[in-house]
């Protein structure tokens, strides 16, 4: 069970970023820098790091538009 929503937040997030690169095959350092210029973002949320909504947001359009540029899944 999660403790706060933040967690459960987190841990939305970083399944669908999980299931992005097994689909696009895409290195968590190289998704890091193009979503948020943080080439440690996905190994930080793996470790527990909670984004801010903004970030979450940026994140997600990221994920979205690279589907409907490279028609990836």
């Amino acid at each position: 069970m999660f403790n706060t929503n933040g967690e459960r937040v987190r841990a939305m997030l970083i399944r669908k970023i999980e299931v992005f690169l097994r689909y696009t095959r895409m290195p968590p350092t190289r998704f890091g820098r193009l979503a948020t210029r943080d080439p440690r973002f996905v190994l930080d949320l793996r470790n527990g790091r909670l984004p801010r909504p903004a970030t979450e947001a940026r994140v997600e359009h990221f994920m979205n538009m690279y589907r409907e540029a490279t028609g990836a899944f």
